[in-house]
């Protein structure tokens, strides 16, 4: 298949999108003479006398509150394994650790071998996982000699899910996936009693990304009304994860997720060395590209269509923790974000698997855009369930100092 045998489709071109001033907010381009972030499809950066970008700012305070180095990281990291190893005394496995095959997830098990603990680890299989990342999840099973437990979503509901996000011409693709994948590891943590889950986010690596980048994961109100108008579809398989369902899990059966990564040096170069010494791990190339949809998506859909290449947050946030110069960032910017003829493969298997023509499917991407708020929203319930949180929880903790004191 080449271009020129597929009507309508689009190059992404940023010459273009710095002198549209619809997709800049009204604003002349600028970028933050700091890191690569820019005007286009942000309207929320700002920057100072400088020319430094907000999200500078944004990040300096996250890691000064959240990252833990040196001797501090060392106790923090140490006290939150105890404290899992505690809640899991006389059971099998003491936390959950979803590995998607990437560095984050690669690394936070590599981590947990090291510290001594026992993880059920979940893998998720929505249909879309790429060999290679297939390939790390076995190789890194093996060699830290962990159970693997894998959710194979149901497929028919999955793709009526994502067909409805496609023809909705929303924003945020990766929604579907994200919300089921976090409801799947509460609801595997209930079902084995476990009370942690340990998670691969991190300041130093992916603090940085604008609001506008993104929808609300957890808006099971968006996600039904979405999957309603457009694939008359309902949910009755997949894990769905919405306010009171969190609430369940979170408030009432208390399972809660640990970031251990901030708690120890995070260099994401030397992390990938490692795991591919010590755990015969590869790199796929590109955050978050483990599986096909994804790498589709964020490589070619969202620069394409919503004017957004992740890439700058992700570089930006590299820059901000001094991994990376910003030279280097720019450098890696003048690169396209996807291989021209990778998008074309990948295009052809996703609209047939999906159950689109590529002319039905083109045709959907130069659709107008449209916002997630002029769907159905959850914003009530979970004003309402944090105020209740607010009521609720003074009056619990004061009821277990009782019962310590007793």
């Amino acid at each position: 298949m080449s271009s020129k045998e597929v009507k309508g489709l689009r190059w992404y071109d940023e010459e273009k999108l710095k002198i549209d001033r619809d997709i800049n907010y009204g604003r002349p381009y600028q970028q933050c003479t700091m890191s690569v972030m820019d005007t286009i499809a942000d309207p929320n950066i700002s920057f100072d006398e400088k020319g430094i970008c907000n999200y500078y700012y944004e990040y300096k305070k996250a890691e000064k509150e959240q990252v833990f180095k040196g001797n501090t990281g060392i106790q923090k990291l140490n006290d939150a394994v105890s404290k899992i190893k505690e809640a899991g005394k006389g059971k099998e496995y003491d936390c959950i650790l979803g590995l998607s095959g990437g560095a984050d997830s690669s690394y936070l098990a590599y981590l947990a071998k090291q510290h001594g603990l026992r993880p059920l680890v979940v893998h998720f299989d929505y249909g879309w996982n790429l060999e290679l990342a297939v390939q790390n999840i076995e190789h890194i099973i093996k060699q830290l000699d962990f159970n693997l437990y894998t959710i194979v979503m149901d497929w028919e509901e999955m793709r009526s899910l994502q067909r409805s996000y496609y023809r909705s011409s929303v924003l945020d693709l990766d929604v579907p996936a994200d919300h089921m994948i976090f409801g799947a590891l509460y609801q595997t943590a209930d079902k084995f009693g476990i009370k942690y889950i340990l998670s691969g986010k991190n300041i130093v690596t992916e603090a940085v990304l604008p609001r506008a980048w993104n929808y609300n994961k957890f808006d099971l109100a968006n996600l039904r009304d979405i999957h309603r108008k457009f694939e008359n579809g309902s949910l009755k398989k997949l894990p769905a994860l919405g306010v009171w369902q969190f609430g369940i899990y979170t408030a009432i059966k208390r399972i809660q997720t640990i970031e251990l990564l901030n708690f120890v040096e995070y260099n994401k170069t030397e992390v990938k060395k490692l795991l591919s010494k010590e755990l015969k791990w590869r790199d796929y190339g590109g955050k978050h590209y483990e599986n096909i949809f994804t790498r589709f998506y964020q490589g070619y859909l969202l620069p394409v269509k919503f004017g957004i290449d992740k890439r700058k947050a992700h570089l930006s946030n590299l820059v901000f923790s001094g991994q990376m110069t910003r030279e280097e960032a720019l450098q890696e910017l003048s690169h396209p974000p996807y291989d021209p003829s990778l998008v074309l493969n990948d295009l052809e298997y996703i609209s047939k698997k999906l159950g689109f023509t590529v002319e039905e499917f083109v045709d959907l991407i130069n659709q107008p855009n449209k916002r997630h708020e002029e769907f159905a929203t959850d914003a009530r319930e979970r004003k309402l369930y944090w105020w209740l949180i607010k009521v609720i929880s003074p009056a619990t903790q004061l009821l277990r100092n009782l019962k310590i004191r007793n």
